[in-house]
């Protein structure tokens, strides 16, 4: 475009001025402007003229190729900026699929690796792969907050939720490295490849240890049926007999496991007993359970009563505040007549026969926290209690099924924890509770999607994405 100004500029400024005497064309009684020009000869004149079309072609000819190598460059790069707005949305999604997989990822290597540093607790040193741990859990739970966030609709603008997506990435792949960087060392403390007769021992009294205990798990189901219900057993309804099935596939593995270290096998022989012992974890997570849902149970019940009590005084002191501030015989508060209406259910359940005490006390907060003030501190308790439950309970049920389990459930049970331990109030107890159980409707949901898969001939070690599969 410059080359195509000059041009014009050289071809019209000769007809715009006049020789060295002649100051302006067209001006007054002077000559007129280009008389010189015309006294030239007619070859001068046409080679005044080449110069200056030639300049104006090369510069139209030089613009297009610039303009179609520029526009052919928009089309096919790849750099930001450079993608077509359309083609925003596709990113984002590749990069909300990569998080969701990482999600899964990172919480089954800080999960595997909790699980076998449990099996090596006895031996010193394990400071350093349990910073790891801990470590590598920091991060987790930072990647789940901001999934939690994301699925909550935060940020709103499409940039900040890319910058979400590309954190909760960053924050999962940190917790790998943690782990991968405490693999090594975590082996050489473990000492499996010099000589696994100790964990082989350690395990299999362990697996002895827990059999009792699933024999007494069955019987205290039964028991929990006949005095509260098949509605209180229901979170762990099945629990034993797959607790009996992993113990199946642990006997054979461990059986495998002694063989081959009796014949010197040792890689074999390690990866049977890293089998065994994520099989003996998870009969363990289900055994107790059961054994913790009878904990729980019992001391429901025996706060029933209190919880009732004390729902009644907030009721009061609601309706003194309302008469301290309101109109005289005016309508009641509708918060008020339905916490009355959920005691008398309650009193009324309690009085027919076996109940879900956990559901009870549930109902019980529900219906009383819209109208309490704190006055009653039992009702807190009650809160407490039923937040704790759901959230161990669903604990419990992604752990022992992980296999089967997505990032939606797992997301949900990490904002459950992080809201049980941050000194909560009433409000946050109640959405502790129905995150737990949210988390446990979606993890069945995953279930029958999936279906139960077959326990491994081999199982993940501690480490991450590098080393977790090392003993495969």
């Amino acid at each position: 475009m410059v080359g195509v100004l000059f041009a014009v500029a050289w071809l019209v400024l000769p007809g715009m001025t006049s020789g060295a005497e002649a100051p302006v064309a067209g001006g007054g009684d002077g000559p007129v402007a280009g008389a010189a020009a015309q006294d030239a000869p007619e070859d001068s004149s046409a080679g005044d003229l080449v110069l200056p079309l030639v300049a104006a072609v090369a510069a139209v000819a030089v613009a297009g190729y610039a303009y179609v190598r520029r526009s052919r460059r928009a089309r096919t790069r790849t750099t930001p900026g450079g993608e077509p707005v359309p083609d925003a949305g596709p990113a984002i999604g590749e990069l909300d699929a990569r998080a969701q997989a990482l999600l899964v990822e990172a919480d089954d290597w800080v999960r595997t690796s909790r699980e076998e540093l449990s099996f090596a607790d006895g031996r010193p040193g394990m400071e350093a792969a349990a910073r790891a741990l801990r470590e590598a859990e920091a991060e987790l739970a930072s990647a789940f907050r901001m999934r939690q966030r994301f699925d909550d609709g935060l940020p709103e603008d499409d940039a900040g939720r890319q910058q979400v997506l590309a954190g909760i990435v960053g924050r999962c792949e940190e917790a790998g490295r943690r782990l991968d960087a405490e693999a090594a060392g975590f082996d050489q403390l473990r000492g499996l490849e010099g000589d696994p007769g100790g964990a082989l021992e350690a395990a299999e009294g362990r697996f002895r240890e827990l059999t009792a205990r699933t024999g007494g798990a069955g019987a205290t189901l039964v028991e929990l049926d006949k005095k509260y219900g098949p509605a209180a057993t229901a979170p762990v309804a099945g629990y034993v007999e797959q607790a009996k099935d992993r113990l199946v596939f642990a006997t054979s593995r461990l059986n495998e496991a002694r063989q081959g270290a009796d014949l010197d096998a040792t890689e074999r022989a390690i990866g049977r007993l890293r089998a065994a012992e994520a099989a003996i974890a998870r009969a363990e997570i289900l055994v107790h359970g059961v054994e913790r849902l009878a904990e729980d149970l019992a001391a429901a019940a025996a706060l029933v009563p209190a919880a009732l009590t004390g729902g009644e005084a907030e009721i009061a002191g609601a309706r003194e505040r309302a008469g301290a501030g309101g109109v005289p015989g005016g309508p009641p508060d509708v918060r008020m007549g339905h916490a009355d209406g959920v005691l008398a259910d309650v009193r009324e359940e309690l009085a027919r026969g076996p109940y879900d005490p956990v559901e009870a006390l549930r109902r019980i907060v529900r219906g009383v926290v819209p109208v309490a003030d704190g006055r009653a501190g039992v009702v807190s308790a009650a809160a407490w209690l039923v937040a704790r439950a759901s959230s161990a309970a669903a604990e419990d049920h992604i752990a022992a099924h992980r296999s089967a389990i997505g990032y939606a459930p797992r997301t949900r049970l990490a904002e459950a924890r992080r809201l049980l331990t941050s000194t909560p109030g009433l409000t946050d107890l109640l959405t502790t509770d129905a995150l737990a159980r949210r988390a446990r409707e979606l993890a069945e949901q995953d279930i029958r999607l999936r279906g139960a898969e077959p326990e491994p001939e081999t199982s993940p070690s501690f480490g991450g994405p590098r080393t977790c599969g090392r003993r495969g």
